[in-house]
């Protein structure tokens, strides 16, 4: 697979399918390309898109080099968009948009940016995941941290157990050190007003229409920090979209 190099020194894997416009995809918590949503919308964007798919540092195919810091990942993102040409549409799920938003708001080549329910909740228990994952981490139970991880996000004990059996865990375990990056991006759970006042971009911001209050409300939130952006719910959608109801809500819009 093809890689760039980022600024620091991080190798970060990609690949390129279809033509036209440049379009970027980012992950959001424990996925990439192997693992998680990119590939099956990739797969019906390229009629229209020249998608770029990439590994967020830490993950699959891409490195990593320490300290994290979340101006790196911005950094990851701007090398992918210059390789695409230097200037890209760019679509973020979950704490990817908090990074995609975050890309934006600096002027990295982004023209148009799709957000899928970044996950700014804020509440009594972020403080406290925060240091009990850190804490997990430092002493090395990945395991625990990708199952504290899972329970914050509302997974019931009872599946949390029975994944921990399951092939997959391993792989899950491997990239466990990028849910403290994730968490570093979500600002405590609070809408970074800061950075949403300053994108100029034209921005979508989607939430699916069976999320969570709090997830449908976050996505409201965003899209009213954003001086740009407009936002959308898709019906029957859930945090896990369906790449069939995402795609021409994206395509409608980067084409407009």
């Amino acid at each position: 697979m093809p890689a760039v190099t980022s600024p620091d020194g991080t190798l970060i894997g990609y690949e390129r399918s279809g033509s036209g416009p440049a379009l970027v995809l980012v992950d959001g918590a424990m996925c990439y390309r192997a693992a998680g949503p990119m590939r099956p919308l990739a797969a019906l964007l390229s009629s229209s898109f020249t998608v770029y798919a990439y590994d967020r540092r830490g993950r699959g195919e891409s490195g990593d080099t320490p300290p994290y810091a979340p101006d790196r990942e911005v950094e990851d993102l701007q090398t992918v968009i210059g390789e695409a040409g230097g200037e890209a549409y760019v679509y973020g799920i979950s704490s990817g948009a908090a990074l995609a938003m975050r890309a934006a708001a600096t002027g990295s080549g982004i023209t148009r940016l799709a957000l899928y329910e970044p996950p700014f909740i804020e509440g009594p228990g972020n403080a406290g995941y925060t240091t009990r994952l850190r804490e997990a981490l430092a002493a090395g139970r990945r395991g625990d941290a990708v199952a504290l991880f899972m329970a914050h996000v509302g997974m019931p004990p009872q599946a949390i157990d029975g994944m921990r059996g399951q092939p997959m865990w391993p792989a899950l375990e491997a990239i466990a050190p990028t849910l403290a990056y994730d968490d570093e991006l979500l600002c405590g759970g609070r809408v970074p007003r800061d950075l949403a006042s300053a994108i100029t971009v034209p921005v979508l911001v989607l939430s699916g229409a069976a999320s969570s209050d709090g997830l449908q409300r976050a996505a409201e939130d965003t899209a009213d920090a954003i001086p740009t952006a407009e936002h959308r719910s898709l019906d029957g959608q859930t945090h896990d979209v369906q790449a069939d109801a995402l795609a021409p809500a994206l395509t409608a819009f980067f084409t407009g």
